[in-house]
């Protein structure tokens, strides 16, 4: 370290040894203890700075005691709010792996705040970058990053939760809504302005009476860790303890913790749990090329996964650059530390964890035998809350893979009934599968249909409203030539069988929506909504919004009727779904509880259901022969329901079946062809037909 740097710790800082545990910035009301692991570093210094001058360096502290590769040191008198950031010696030789540069200031891997965001600057680089040669990254830089460079915050973790008690949904009744926090109430024309899109505003009445007349129990919320600020939906981050800062409307400098939990706090209050989708499987320093900012500059070669034969190339499973190495035991404990604090310390309720498959890699595959998911297993904290794998990355596809405590986004409900409803051929068998919850899937290792979280979209593609509008992705907004984001929709509106005129397409496209809401809310399993899919949100076509904080992926709050019919009808589906429970149940339906039907009232073949041309499935629950209850004890319900999907071009005459020796009189509770919930019409009797509309959805009850 050069002289003039060893002179800036001529301030009267007193410091004592300290503790190499907890590791990261710990105040304890008469100084703070900073604890840093690097492996492989050769020396690490605490560098300060003030609030009310960040870009400037106070005091280089260096952290002399080294104790099970921690470098920790205990600084006298320092409060919450100051800022901090650690600089790590060691060689500097990438085709060896290390990427050490003392020039640039480093966050606290285990930092509880961030104190400003993070853009692209080239003085974070920690090579040449201003060589032209594609090698150039083997050249360090001499640049100081410190003074543009955000800083990690000393924070005060009280504050006083009363007698916040997490609302505990069971997974089976839960209805989960993915959101974006900016995006959700940026607009949003009653909550006072200077809160919207925060965590503040989450927290409103305006946002949880929403909430709850919509019928969700949790909300899914797209990352919230510190990330840097080229990705509108978060998937790059860097602090896996901190709130990102910009979502605070309190402040940075350690205020958006407290905003944080009181966010959590007054959504508890209302019944809404909290589930945070979190970014283990890369960080945002990128490649060998990328910014340093944390992990590079502290260990390189312990936080990510590189090429054995050339360590200055990492391996990338995620498409980002680079992968977070949890086969390391270091890297782990701070995955597993952080998965901890947002439980015990932040009172969140679960995770979604994003390309779960790269969590659970061996050297090469993704598999069963993972470090990650034996230590998950084994913790008593995380056993508490509910964990939901992205089964899949860019070289894998694990749907159904994940041990029992684990649930999975289902791609394999998106993309059947996708398919189904478009017209497809051949789907007729995996539609019974999955309205059942995926028993294929999840029904021989001890999970229950509620580990299928059923999904129809994602933030990651069409809205629902485009899903049925577009037949090609619009993304120029973007800036990559409409290059971007998949093109898995196309012809959805094309085909003879179709309607030509626009009223008729406009009719069918909020049918469809319909359709697609009533599958997603009638089937087995945990369903999730998409944030504006209840109202009919566009992005006009754009199905890879990851870059647009704008209109494109905010949600509009001006409502024409359509879109609150829509919302109403979302409103009923979730209410039918509480109210009753052979619609969520906890377990799979057996043999003799179910049956399909034909439309001829007789029941399906193995034959009928593996004909290609079979686009109407009809599903029967005999509730009469369900023996359950519900959490309160209360019978699940002893209806008689019948099901139909009809994803044919044309009405369908269905025979409703007699039950036992008495008159049964079908009545209809919910037909996507009108969006009406128990219309007013004379019952049906079995044994004799009801027309089921062409490409509806209609569920009977027996009365």
């Amino acid at each position: 370290m050069a002289k003039d740097a060893e002179l800036k710790q001529a301030h009267d800082y007193s410091t004592k040894p300290g503790k190499a545990y907890p590791l990261g910035a710990t105040f304890d009301g008469e100084g703070v203890n900073f604890a840093l692991f690097s492996e492989h570093g050769t020396g690490a210094y605490v560098c300060l700075y003030d609030v009310a001058e960040p870009e400037t360096e106070v005091a280089r502290i260096p952290m002399v005691e080294y104790t099970e590769l921690i470098y920790h040191v205990y600084v006298d008198g320092l409060q919450p709010g100051q800022l901090y950031g650690y600089r790590v010696d060691g060689p500097y030789n990438p085709k060896e792996g290390d990427f050490f540069n003392p020039n640039k200031l480093l966050l606290d891997p285990y930092a509880k705040a961030i104190s400003a965001p993070i853009n692209d600057d080239n003085s974070r680089l920690g090579y040449d970058y201003k060589s032209k040669a594609d090698d150039r990254y083997l050249v360090m830089s001499t640049e100081d990053s410190g003074p543009g460079m955000a800083k990690s915050v000393v924070i005060d973790p009280s504050f006083d939760w009363e007698d916040d008690k997490a609302p505990d949904v069971p997974l089976h009744r839960s209805v989960i809504y993915e959101m974006h926090v900016k995006g959700f109430t940026h607009l949003h024309p009653t909550i006072d302005k200077s809160i919207r899109g925060t965590y503040a505003a989450l927290g409103t009445p305006e946002s949880t009476d929403y909430l709850k007349k919509l019928g969700v129990t949790a909300i899914e919320l797209l990352p919230i860790h510190q990330f840097t600020n080229e990705s509108y939906w978060g998937y790059n981050s860097i602090g896996f303890f901190a709130p990102q800062n910009t979502y605070s409307s309190s402040g940075m400098d350690g205020q958006q913790v407290t905003e944080f939990k009181q966010m959590v706090k007054d959504l508890h209050k209302a019944g809404i749990e909290v589930i945070l989708d979190v970014v283990y499987n890369h960080t945002a320093e990128g490649n060998q090329f990328g910014p340093m900012l944390s992990f590079q500059g502290i260990d390189n070669k312990v936080y990510y996964r590189q090429m054995t034969e050339q360590p200055e190339y990492y391996r990338d499973f995620t498409g980002t650059g680079n992968t977070f190495d949890l086969t390391q035991p270091r890297t782990l404990q701070l995955v597993m530390d952080s998965l901890r604090y947002w439980v015990t310390e932040m009172h969140v309720d679960g995770f979604r964890f994003d390309l779960a498959a790269t969590l659970i890699r061996s050297d090469e595959d993704a598999g069963r035998v993972s470090s990650f998911l034996d230590t998950v297993a084994q913790d008593p904290i995380l056993t508490r809350v509910k964990l939901i794998a992205e089964p899949w990355d860019i070289e894998s596809y694990e749907v159904g893979g994940f041990p029992v405590q684990w649930s999975e986004w289902n791609g394999k409900f998106r993309d059947t009934f996708r398919a189904f409803w478009k017209g497809d051929e051949g789907k007729a068998n995996e539609v019974s599968l999955r309205m059942l919850g995926s028993p294929d899937l999840y029904a021989n290792d001890g999970r229950s249909p509620a580990n299928s979280v059923n999904l129809i979209t994602a933030h990651d593609g069409f809205t629902l409203n485009d899903l049925v509008s577009y037949n090609d992705k619009h993304n120029e907004a973007n800036g990559e030539d409409n290059k971007d984001g998949s093109n898995d929709n196309a012809s959805w509106n094309c085909g003879a069988e179709g309607p030509t005129d626009d009223q008729a397409i406009n009719e069918l496209r909020e049918r469809q929506k319909r359709n697609f809401l009533s599958t997603l809310l009638l089937s087995q399993g945990t369903p999730m909504i998409v944030m504006g899919d209840e109202c009919g949100r566009t992005q006009h076509g754009n199905n890879n919004g990851y870059n647009q904080d704008s209109e494109i992926s905010w949600m509009n709050w001006d409502w024409n009727e359509k879109q609150q019919a829509l919302f109403d009808f979302t409103s009923q589906l979730t209410a039918l779904r509480r109210d009753m429970p052979l619609l969520s149940r906890r377990k799979f339906y057996g043999n003799e509880q179910i049956s399909f039907l034909r439309p001829d009232g007789q029941e399906m073949t193995e034959h009928d259901l593996q004909n290609p041309d079979t686009r109407c499935v009809a599903l029967f629950i005999d509730g009469m022969r369900v023996d359950e209850q519900t959490e309160d004890g209360q019978d699940v319900g002893d209806e008689q329901l019948i099901w139909v999907l009809n994803a044919y071009w044309e009405d369908i005459p269905f025979m409703l079946p007699k039950i036992g020796r008495k008159k049964s009189n079908w009545k209809v509770v919910v037909d996507t062809s009108t969006g009406e919930f128990s219309p007013e019409w004379k019952p049906v009797t079995g044994g004799h037909e009801y027309t089921i509309p062409a490409r509806s959805s209609v569920l009977l009850s027996l009365s």
